[in-house]
């Protein structure tokens, strides 16, 4: 398929690996990821009124109006629909961005824009397989000198579903979608 990251093969984990050197893979991988060459495809333009959610914010677009995810390589984007037409976005950073949400904290911040109104779908994109569903439990910057951070030896779809599920306190009726998709721009309609 034109425009999707050719697949890569599965590296198994080490058991006892340091923080410091599972940090060193992690920060290689996510650089690794990012460079994976992809077709040339010229990045649409923002649609008009698009609300512009960048790393490790969240914002709510009004009924109508689109959400433009920028740069999405590393990172997931989590989509809320709302009863009335509403989305609320998240773009959730593999690593923390100076000054904005780390992973394991955005689906609560999230859940707080989103507040009493009923969610009725929960879209996951972007970079699946370099994800590890803990992350939206405990980030990358959370673990301290000598604890292993988990890695991701494959793509884990439904962990992350599981984990998005859970980090917004949704029913088991909310379907929660999840898609891997090439680097670039999103925009969420």
């Amino acid at each position: 398929m034109p425009g999707r990251r050719p697949s890569a093969p599965v590296i198994s984990t080490l058991s006892a690996v340091s923080a410091p050197a599972s940090r060193r893979a992690l920060l290689a991988a996510a650089v690794a990821l990012a460079l994976r060459p992809a077709a040339a495809v010229a990045a649409p333009a923002a649609p008009p009124g698009a609300v512009r959610v960048t790393e490790g914010q969240v914002a709510e677009a009004a009924p109508g109006l689109p959400i433009l995810y920028p740069s999405v390589t590393s990172c997931l984007t989590i989509t809320l629909r709302l009863c009335g037409g509403a989305k609320v976005g998240a773009h959730a950073s593999l690593f923390q961005v100076p000054g904005e949400l780390r992973s394991d904290r955005i689906l609560a911040a999230a859940r707080r824009v989103a507040g009493s109104r009923r969610i009725t779908a929960v879209e996951v994109r972007g970079a699946v397989g370099a994800w590890h569903p803990g992350y939206f439990t405990k980030a990358i910057e959370a673990y301290g000198e000598g604890e292993a951070v988990p890695y991701p030896t494959h793509p884990d779809p439904d962990g992350l579903a599981r984990a998005v599920a859970s980090g917004l306190g949704l029913p088991a009726r909310v379907k929660v979608t999840v898609q891997d998709l090439p680097d670039g721009d999103q925009t969420v309609r």
